[in-house]
């Protein structure tokens, strides 16, 4: 995954329990040092998130890295937590979880 050439956006929340997050409630920038809490979402030229960061007080308490199938279904995603644990879920072409890596 190559973050460089995406577009990096700030939000107050997520909703739902699906991947890949949906992030809501845009911020602006420079309304970052009001909140000691936000998500950083990294978007491709497709408008796909890639890279989702909450960030609390400063620091990165959890991420989430995505990757996609051609047609856009979600194809894996890398969960790192806050004690730096990483889950790796994996996703068949129609975006059905597939079993535990052996």
């Amino acid at each position: 995954m190559n973050i460089e050439n995406c577009e990096c956006r700030y939000f107050i929340s997520y909703s739902g329990i699906k991947l890949p997050l949906k992030l809501v409630d845009p911020l602006i920038e420079a309304n970052l040092q009001n909140r000691n809490t936000f998500f950083k979402g990294y978007f491709d030229g497709q408008d796909r998130l890639l890279l989702c960061q909450k960030v609390v007080y400063g620091e990165v308490e959890l991420e989430h890295r995505y990757d996609y199938y051609d047609s856009g279904v979600l194809q894996q995603a890398e969960i790192t937590d806050v004690d730096g644990e990483v889950t790796l879920l994996r996703f068949d072409e129609t975006g059905a979880p597939l079993g535990s890596p052996g």
